[in-house]
C-alpha cells in the first residue's frame, strides 16, 4: 500500500522558515515522482514544487522560485522541502503526492500539514 506522511507544518511569521518532511513507503522511490502541493482557503490546489527521486530533477512554481528548496534522501524513502522568506500568501494546507513516473496524474496523497504564516 503506498502511503505518505507529511510532518513539520506549524506557525511562524513571515520571513521565518519551516522545513515540511514527506515519508513514503510501498512503493519504489526511484520509479515516481514525489510532488509537494498547497490549498490556501478559496484558492486552487497548486503544486508547489516536485522531485524526481531518481536523479534529483525538480521543478518550482514561479511563486516559490528561489524561497523553496525540495530535496530527498533516499535511504529514508523520504522527501523535504525547505521553505525559508516566508510569506502571509503561502498559508495553507501542504501536501505531498506521488506519480508514478509515465503516469498522467498524481494518485496517492497524504494527509497534509497546516503551514500558516503571520504578518
Amino acid at each position: 500500500e503506498v502511503q505518505l506522511v507529511e510532518s513539520g507544518g506549524g506557525s511562524v511569521q513571515a520571513g521565518g522558515s519551516l522545513t515540511l518532511s514527506c515519508t513514503t513507503s510501498g512503493f519504489t522511490f526511484d520509479d515516481y515522482v514525489i510532488a509537494w502541493f498547497r490549498r490556501a482557503p478559496g484558492k486552487e490546489r497548486e503544486r508547489v514544487s516536485c522531485i524526481r527521486p531518481r536523479d534529483g530533477a525538480t521543478y518550482y512554481a514561479d511563486s516559490v522560485k528561489g524561497r523553496f528548496t525540495i530535496s530527498r534522501d533516499i535511504r529514508k524513502n523520504t522527501i523535504y522541502l525547505q521553505m525559508s522568506s516566508l510569506k502571509p500568501e503561502d498559508t495553507a494546507v501542504y501536501y505531498c503526492a506521488a506519480q508514478a513516473v509515465g503516469a498522467t496524474k498524481y494518485n496517492s496523497w497524504g494527509q497534509g500539514t497546516q503551514v500558516t504564516v503571520s504578518s
